[in-house]
C-alpha cells in the first residue's frame, strides 16, 4: 500500500511502503530508511535503472565506502588501519573485501590490456613486433650448424625489413651468436639433468627426435610406459618448447602469475604471524595485525595498478622503480602510524619484517614455479 501526503508547499510526498521489506519494522509514514536495519524505504520491484545504479553506485558515489576508504588509504599511510581497529569502521569498507576488490581489479585490467593488444594484432594483421620476432627466429635458424651458408641465411632473415627492424634483429643475432657457437651443433637447450635417471635420457633423445610421439619415444628408449615416464617426457618437451618459443614462455609466465595471486593470499596470514612476533609487546590481536596487512597489500595493488597503466600507455620503464620506491616509503610510514613507535624502532622492525617477508615470498615463488611447470 502506498500513501501520499501533502507538505507545506502543497506538493505530494510519496511514502513508499507501510513497513520494511527487509526486517518487517513498521513505518510511521515518513521514514526514508528503516531505523531498524537501514534499508531504503522504496518499491521492492527492481527496474533496469535501479539495477545499473546499484551496480555502479559504490564506484561513482563520492560518499560511498569505496571512496572514503580508497582516498585516505592511499594518501594517509596507516590511518585507515588505525581507525578501523579503534572502532571507527562505519565509513570504511571491510579490509578483506576491499583487498579482494582491488586485487581482482588489477588482474582484470591486466587481462583487458593483453586482450586489447591481441585484438590489435588480429585487426592489423602481422604487426611490426611479430615481424621482428619472426625474423629473429629465422636468424636463430641461420646459426644452426647444419647450415652451409650462415651469411646467406642471415641475409634472408633481414629481407623485407626496414632499417629500425634490421637493427633490432642484428642486436638479437649478436647476443645469440656466441652461445650458439658454444653449443656446437646441439639441437635445443643444453640441459643437464644428471642424477634424475630417465629425465637425462629423455632429454638427449628428444633433442634429436622432436617429432616422435611420447609412447613411441618410450618404446625406442625401452622404458616402461607408466604415468610417471609419460609425464616426465612431456616435461622435457615443455622445457624445449619454453626455450625456443617466446609465446610459450609468455603463456607459462601468465599462468604462474595467476598462481602467485592465489599464493599471496595464502601467505598473508602467515606473514601476519611475523608481525605479531615482532610486535608481541604491543598487545595487538592477530586479527588487528591482519587488518593492517590487508590494507598495506591493498595499497600494493592500488599502486601497481596505477603504475602498470602509466607504463602501458607511456611505454616508459621508469614507472616500476618509482612504484617500488613509493611502496617502500608507504609501508614504513604506515607501520609508524599504526603501531605508534619511534623512527628507530620502526626502522629496525621494518628491516626485519621485510627480510622475513622476502624469505617467505622466495619460498612461495619457488613452490609456485615448480607447480606451474608440473601442471602446465
Amino acid at each position: 500500500m502506498k500513501l501520499r501526503l501533502r507538505n507545506k508547499s502543497n506538493k505530494l510526498v510519496k511514502i513508499q511502503q507501510p513497513k520494511c521489506f527487509n526486517c518487517g519494522h513498521p513505518f510511521t509514514g515518513h521514514e526514508k530508511f528503516c531505523p531498524e536495519c537501514g534499508q531504503k524505504n522504496k518499491d521492492p520491484k527492481i527496474t533496469f535503472g535501479n539495477f545499473v545504479h546499484e551496480v555502479f553506485n559504490g564506484f561513482i558515489s563520492w560518499d560511498s565506502k569505496f571512496w572514503t576508504t580508497f582516498i585516505p588509504l592511499l594518501i594517509n599511510p596507516g590511518k585507515v588501519s588505525r581507525d578501523y581497529i579503534d572502532g571507527k569502521r562505519q565509513r570504511y569498507a571491510n579490509p578483506f573485501r576491499f583487498y579482494l576488490t582491488i586485487s581482482v581489479l588489477f588482474f582484470l585490467i591486466v587481462g583487458i590490456t593483453e586482450s586489447y593488444e591481441k585484438f590489435n594484432e588480429f585487426r592489423n594483421g602481422k604487426t611490426k613486433k611479430a615481424s621482428i620476432n619472426a625474423s629473429i627466429n629465422n636468424a636463430k635458424k641461420a646459426l644452426d650448424s647444419t647450415s652451409t651458408n650462415i651469411q646467406t641465411n642471415f641475409n634472408e632473415a633481414l629481407k623485407n625489413l626496414d632499417s629500425t627492424e634490421r637493427v633490432e634483429v642484428t642486436k638479437a643475432f649478436s647476443k645469440m651468436n656466441l652461445d650458439s657457437l658454444k653449443k656446437n651443433s646441439k639441437d635445443g637447450p643444453s640441459l643437464q639433468i644428471n642424477g634424475l635417471g630417465n629425465w637425462d635420457k629423455f632429454n638427449k633423445f628428444y633433442a634429436k627426435n622432436k617429432e616422435v610421439e611420447i609412447d613411441d619415444a618410450l618404446d625406442s628408449l625401452k622404458v616402461e610406459k607408466t604415468f610417471w615416464n609419460r609425464f616426465s617426457y612431456s616435461r622435457i618437451q615443455l622445457m624445449h618448447d619454453i626455450f625456443n618459443d617466446n609465446e610459450k614462455q609468455k603463456e607459462l609466465n601468465k599462468q604462474m602469475v595467476s598462481y602467485l595471486s592465489i599464493a599471496l593470499f595464502v601467505l598473508l596470514p602467515l606473514f601476519t604471524l611475523f608481525l605479531k612476533f615482532f610486535y608481541i609487546r604491543r598487545k595487538f590481536t592477530y586479527v588487528e595485525h591482519l587488518v593492517f596487512v590487508f590494507h598495506t597489500q591493498t595499497v600494493f595493488f592500488l599502486l601497481l595498478t596505477i603504475f602498470y597503466l602509466l607504463n602501458y600507455f607511456s611505454g616508459q620503464s621508469y614507472a616500476i622503480p618509482i612504484f617500488l620506491l613509493m611502496f617502500i616509503i608507504y609501508l614504513y610510514l604506515a607501520m609508524k602510524k599504526f603501531y605508534k613507535q619511534g623512527h628507530i624502532k620502526t626502522f629496525i622492525k621494518y628491516i626485519f619484517i621485510n627480510l622475513s617477508f622476502t624469505f617467505i615470498a622466495s619460498i612461495g615463488i619457488i613452490i609456485v614455479a615448480l607447480l606451474t611447470f608440473m601442471m602446465y
